[in-house]
């Protein structure tokens, strides 16, 4: 491949199989290589206890360390998220998936502390500038949530692709898990879905969605905060298995049904076109193949059923609680035979 430089325009996503989240390996997939790899309570002699790993599939690990005499309890927070060129301009693309990876964090309660980079770079293929510019954004975010970055680890790789490992830190009796949901509370839904199909248009055609590059680099802080303020224990984020996905993993581990009016779900500008035209990614439809057996879709029309699984990278948290300024878009009841109900 001819090597790129500064004055030739670069198309980042064209370096890359796929974009964004929607590069994640199918859940369906990535659950039978997690089976069996949980340990037992105690098969790891600490001083700290894990009060979430793998059992549930949230969104990042959280460990207890002992505490001093007369201290309050601490938990620490721990996730790590990288992907693929999501937009063509590399400074967005840093701030993207540093977004993306501090989201993690905000969806479990935590405030992200210290961040590392995570960098592959087809070094002869692309000007190393253009890396500088991914991690200036990454920094940028960063700095925006208050979170240290501390270096990080770099290869040299075919494709390019970029991301953080983040360490944070929370109360453990406020903790947001997926798997403390219960029937009776409402779902609200704190960012559009779209993301993954303007996404794909872009690879796809080069056209800019500045909404969705909004969107996407919108830190999932106060959120966060909100989810916690309003005294919510329950959430998770919307990346790359989509709504529907995300929502199959809450009400699995919570043991409740997921109740969701379609007709309340916001999406972004440009995105029920997008469907239209055909800019669904294979993740998309991955996402959709995985949820259709625990899934009564009613009479939810085709190009709808693409939008609520539409594989979102740094989408916004699903709360189940009423966060201030967010929709309300279904409920939790108690489970049934279907994990999702559209309605």
């Amino acid at each position: 491949m001819t090597r790129a430089t500064r004055e030739t325009p670069v198309r980042l996503t064209q370096f890359a199989h796929g974009g964004g989240c929607a590069c994640k390996i199918p859940p369906g997939e990535l659950e039978d290589v997690l089976g069996g790899l949980l340990r037992p309570p105690g098969a790891i002699a600490t001083d700290t206890t894990l009060l979430v790993g793998l059992g549930t599939g949230d969104d990042a690990a959280v460990v207890t360390l002992p505490a001093a005499e007369g201290a309050p309890a601490q938990a620490v927070v721990s996730t790590a998220d990288f992907f693929t060129p999501v937009v063509d301009d590399p400074y967005d693309w840093g701030r993207i998936a540093a977004a993306n990876a501090l989201s993690d964090v905000y969806a479990m309660g935590g405030r992200p502390i210290v961040a590392v980079n995570l960098l592959a770079w087809p070094r002869d293929v692309l000007p190393l500038d253009l890396a500088r510019e991914v991690l200036r954004g990454g920094l940028d975010i960063a700095t925006e949530a208050g979170c240290h970055v501390g270096g990080g680890h770099s290869v040299d790789d075919p494709e390019p692709k970029y991301g953080m490992a983040v360490t944070g830190m929370a109360d453990p009796a406020r903790l947001l898990r997926n798997d403390a949901g219960r029937p009776g509370l409402p779902l609200s839904l704190t960012k559009p879905l779209g993301l993954g199909v303007l996404n794909n248009r872009h690879k796809a055609t080069g056209e800019r969605f500045d909404q969705a590059v909004a969107t996407m680099v919108q830190l999932n802080r106060d959120a966060s905060a909100a989810a916690l303020a309003a005294g919510a224990t329950c959430a998770t984020d919307i990346t790359g298995f989509g709504l529907l996905g995300h929502l199959r993993k809450l009400a699995r581990a919570s043991k409740v049904t997921a109740v969701i009016d379609t007709a309340a779900v916001p999406y972004l500008d440009g995105a029920r076109e997008a469907v239209r035209d055909g800019f669904v990614s294979g993740g998309t439809r991955r996402n959709l193949e995985w949820v259709t057996p625990f899934t009564d879709f009613g009479d939810t029309d085709a190009d709808t059923r693409f939008l609520l699984a539409d594989a979102q990278t740094s989408g916004g948290l699903l709360v189940a609680g009423e966060v201030p300024g967010a929709p309300v878009v279904g409920e939790l009841v108690a489970g049934g035979e279907y994990s999702v109900v559209l309605r």
